[in-house]
């Protein structure tokens, strides 16, 4: 049977969704709330989807939702949701705070229906092959630089307003966090310099991980660099061998004289920024076929690294 999906937001990354479940025959795109009516219209009217004047009407409506407003709103939108009985994917963050977070966790454990944390850069090519090398063995870390640049806090207006995103780590770099532990697991240490430099807030971050194995991971982000590219970057050292990603465009391995790149930047930027997995195996949990492959407890373990994170740098 056909699933009814709709979604909370009508931005950009609703409509990202939106066209890839189009393809997809076991789902249809019904029903969208946006309090931005002319947003909404937009979408409805690419989308097929009847626009509803409330949250509570898109979700009477449907089987399944995306949540895709803004960050500060998804963890009351989840917990409604998952109390209707619905499945749930939810964009990233998952909440804004740990206490939110927990309320999404504990809705989650007792819902019915699932609910899936939205972590693209998982699903990328670039970055599966680098968990793939990683998980086999082929290249153990010894250490790792990683680097996420947002170019400013002025589009869309609410990313710079912390009220609303959560503050800057929960923006764009809560992807590089979220890698931080797929890649490598739980940080046992972190050290975190933060610092307010063209914003309200915190914007300029330079930390260092130390894992249970030794291995120590550097990251630096702020929301301030330009876009210029590659914006987002991951080094890899092991024994004699590294791997370096450009971006979810390309991923060199070098081991001693033999490198070797695989380039994915022909592929259409949905499958590059791996939302075409995401989205199949988001339906593929709601048929029964699998379990979510980012849970509500893994959603909730990267919202408590980022709050290690602002802790100890407000601490610093």
């Amino acid at each position: 049977m056909t699933k009814r999906v709709g979604f909370v937001g009508a931005g950009f990354i609703a409509g990202i969704h939106a066209g890839i479940l189009e393809r997809d025959a076991r789902v249809t795109v019904a029903a969208v709330y946006d309090p931005d009516e002319h947003a909404a219209a937009v979408f409805a009217a690419k989308t097929g989807a009847r626009v509803c004047p409330s949250l509570d009407d898109v979700l009477g409506a449907i089987d399944a939702v995306y949540i895709c407003n803004p960050n500060a709103t998804h963890a009351s939108a989840a917990v409604r949701a998952l109390e209707a009985g619905l499945h749930v994917f939810s964009e990233k963050p998952m909440a804004t705070s740990l206490a939110h977070a927990q309320e999404v966790l504990d809705a989650a454990r007792r819902a019915k229906g699932i609910y899936q944390g939205g972590f693209n850069r998982r699903f990328a090519p670039v970055y599966k092959e680098l968990k793939q090398r990683l998980a086999s063995g082929e290249l153990t870390a010894d250490s790792a630089l990683l680097k996420m640049n947002r170019g400013d806090l002025r589009k869309p207006a609410w990313t710079g307003d912390a009220a609303i995103s959560g503050g800057f780590l929960y923006e764009t770099p809560v992807h590089m966090l979220d890698m931080v532990r797929h890649l490598f697991g739980e940080p046992a240490e972190i050290i975190c310099r933060g610092r307010a430099t063209h914003y309200d807030q915190l914007d300029d971050f330079s930390m260092l991980f130390t894992f249970a194995s030794g291995m120590t991971a550097v990251m630096v982000t702020n929301a301030h660099a330009t876009w210029l590219a590659p914006f987002e970057r991951i080094e890899v050292y092991g024994d004699h061998v590294m791997a370096a990603t450009e971006e979810m465009e390309r991923i060199t391995f070098a081991h001693a004289s033999d490198v070797q790149t695989f380039d994915f930047a022909q592929l259409p930027l949905e499958d590059r920024w791996g939302y075409v997995e995401e989205d199949a195996r988001f339906v593929d949990a709601i048929d029964g076929a699998c379990a979510p492959v980012v849970t509500a407890a893994d959603a909730f373990a990267t919202t408590q690294f980022i709050e290690r994170c602002y802790h100890v740098a407000r601490q610093a």
